[in-house]
Formats: C-alpha cells, structure tokens, sequence
C-alpha cells in the first residue's frame, strides 16, 4: 500500500511526493472503510486485505459449504439462521450467501383433461408455445441476393408479460380455436439464484471477511461450533478455497510437530548412543511450545503459517540447551568420577553462561521481527513473538527441568 519514490511518475492526475508514508495500519483502515462501502445501496461489496503470500487465495478468506440433499428452500432457511447467528458474534465484518432466492419463476400448470377433451395432447401444446415463444430458427429466404433467417415469433408487445398468453389460441381436433389461458394456469414462485452442488448434494455457500485481529482458525471454529447448534438432521458442513486449505493443512502443524520431534531424537539417540539422553534434553520442548502457546491464546498473535514455522524453529533451538547441560553431566560422570546428582549440578553451573549467551543472543535477534512495521509486519510479528516468548521462557524450565529429570531419568556412568 505505498508508492515508489520516483518523483516525475504522475498517477491519476497528480504528482507523486517523493515519499510517501501512511499514518494507520491496514487493520486500522479496513473496518472504516467497510463501513463505508456498506451504505451504499445495491452492492454487498468486501473490502479484504491483500495476502501476505502473492497468488495466494481467491475471493473472501472464509468459504464455508453447507450441504445436504434436502429441497434448497430448507437449505436457505437454515443458513438464513447460521449468518444470522454469525453476524451477531462480532467476529465478521461481512458475511453473505452465495446464492439467494431473488428469482421469480412463473410455471405454466396444464389442465391435461380439459386439453384431453379437446383432442389437443402435451405434444401439440408444447409445439405451438415453442413455436410463438422460442425464437427458433427454422429456415431461411433470399432478398435482393441476400440471405436472411426465418424465426417465428410473436412480436415483442405480445411476449411483454405472462398476462399476453391469454391472447394465445391453440387448433383443437375438430378445427376450432380455444385461447391457451382455458386450458393452462399460471403459478408464480422464487427460485434460488443458481443451484449449486458439492459433492453431488446440494450445497450453498457462506463467504465471510473477518473483522480485524480475529484468525481464519477462529472464525472456523465458531463456525463449525454454530454448524453443530443449529444443523438439522442430514445437514454437513464442508470448506472451499482459502479455507479449505487451511482446513486440511491444519492438521499438519501436529504431523510436523511430531515428525520434528522424532527427527531430533533419533538424531541425539545416534549422538548419545543412549536412548535415555535425548528424552531428557527434549523434555524442556513441551514447556517452551506452551509458554509460546500462552501468548497467542492472549491474544497477541493467532494460529497461521508464521506462527507455526516459529514453533517448529523452536523445537531445535530450545533443545541445544538440554544438550549443552546433558551432554557435559555425562562427562563429568565418566571422567571425574562424579555422582550423577554433583555432574548435573556442575554442569548446570558451568553452561549457564553459554546457555544464556545463546538466548540472549536469539531474543535480541528477535527484536527488529517485534519492532517491525510496514506490509508484513504482522507476519514478521507472530514469527518473532512465538520464537522470543518461548525461547526464554523455556530456557529457565530448560535450567530447573532438566537437571531434575536427569537425576530421574539418566543412567549411572561412573563406571563407563
């Protein structure tokens, strides 16, 4: 949202400053400018931020399908009642169906035996109507050395409104003529827009902008929690686009999580040659993933793909501190004889330095991510806060927590 800084570009009729800089945030201009555009009449217009990754997404973030085989007159209703609820919750700044029921429809209702009666049959009715009606071309004729179509029609005054059909006559069996309007009814009705289907069931879609500082995550879940409160039997629920990536990408920040984890203590096992020392060292990565957790469930930043890189960087990072204290334990067990209770308590002393160094240096490291402003600083934000918040809150668990667990846990070296 800024300009470059050639001066001599001119844009819409005005001259560029040289700099150009903005006094609000995006999330600070969004809910004032939707405001805005939602008093104009005839429009549902969405004001959506740019993504933070380019070519990513399409349409509103939040898309969520609701599917069933019922009639979509039940359909509509129900997620009359779910955008309702919705909107109420305050967590959308604009929330709209896809499909609406705007659409009159007139049928024309056949009176089968009164046309029976008058030795006129469905095949006939629908000829002379498609005939008068369709528009269709059937041949064509040369004028002058040119050839033009022929298309019976009725003229335009008498295909101005249903009401026009009463002056239709239809050629019953016997020669006469009966106007149409004895024979038929009109029935008038709305149908939906379009009728949409996912899945082979018929479906109807919410699309949903969230109000600033409330998570794709979060509105999913409300929306899911509200699904199951108001749902009828043989209604489900499905996601498209934006949100259904997320939705089956969600799942892999655990996959991931656990892969990390797995990685790692294979990795130490080999280096330890112990099957007991790397789940010592990794004990300390549980309380550094919540103490990071802690501080999105403040509010501070939301579950996304920044936040979980952040947790997933974190994993190594907290774990080179059980490694520095772990590993030094062994050595003083192994070289000087030391019990398993005076090598943890001497190693926990001589590496406190290195270990606060290399925190220290990290969270330092983290602070132009937390200072940062422009476009992505939001995302530079949730990357530096989980990794600042539970690389020092970890560290002083790391300090208490795995001396104790290696005195529980560690095997006897004395004599290795």
């Amino acid at each position: 949202m800024g300009f470059g800084r050639d001066t001599s570009r001119v844009f819409s009729g005005f001259k560029l400053p040289s700099t150009f800089e903005r006094t609000r945030t995006q999330s600070e201009i969004q809910p004032e400018l939707q405001a805005k555009v939602g008093q104009i009449a005839g429009f549902q217009t969405a004001v959506v931020p740019r993504p933070s990754l380019p070519g990513s997404g399409g349409g509103l973030p939040l898309q969520f399908v609701m599917v069933t085989d019922a009639d979509y007159t039940v359909l509509d209703q129900v997620a009359d009642q779910v955008l309702s609820t919705a909107m109420q919750s305050g967590q959308f700044a604009f929330l709209t169906k896809e499909v609406s029921f705007d659409r009159p429809q007139t049928t024309l209702v056949i009176d089968r035996d009164r046309a029976a009666d008058l030795g006129i049959d469905m095949k006939d009715i629908g000829r002379n109507l498609a005939t008068l009606l369709g528009g269709q071309y059937v041949n064509r004729f040369s004028l002058q050395g040119r050839s033009y179509k022929v298309i019976p029609q009725v003229d335009d005054a008498a295909r101005i409104d249903v009401g026009k059909l009463d002056g239709y006559y239809l050629r019953t069996a016997s020669g006469g003529q009966v106007p149409l309007s004895s024979l038929l009814t009109l029935k008038d009705s709305v149908e939906p827009s379009k009728r949409t289907q996912f899945q082979q069931l018929n479906s109807l879609t919410l699309n949903g902008l969230m109000l600033p500082g409330v998570g794709l995550g979060d509105a999913m879940a409300y929306m899911e929690q509200t699904a199951s409160e108001l749902f009828p039997r043989g209604f489900s629920y499905d996601y498209t686009g934006e949100s259904r990536q997320y939705a089956q990408q969600g799942s892999a920040l655990i996959l991931t999580f656990f892969m990390a984890l797995l990685i790692i203590y294979l990795v130490l096992a080999a280096q330890f040659e112990s099957w007991r020392d790397p789940l010592i060292i990794l004990i300390s990565v549980p309380l550094s993933i919540a103490s990071a957790l802690a501080f999105i469930m403040l509010g501070f930043a939301t579950i996304n793909i920044y936040t979980q890189v952040g947790l997933i960087t974190l994993i190594g990072l907290i774990a080179k501190n059980g490694i520095l204290i772990v590993e030094f334990a062994n050595q003083l067990q192994m070289h000087n004889g030391l019990s398993r209770f005076e090598a943890v308590e001497q190693a926990a002393t001589i590496r406190l330095r290195p270990i606060l160094m290399t925190t220290v240096s990290m969270i330092v490291a983290m602070i132009p991510l937390l200072l940062a402003s422009g476009p992505g600083a939001a995302s530079r934000f949730d990357i530096g806060l989980v990794i600042a918040s539970g690389l020092g809150i970890g560290t002083i668990f790391t300090l208490f927590v795995v001396p104790a667990f290696y005195l529980l846990l560690a095997r006897d070296r004395q004599q290795a």
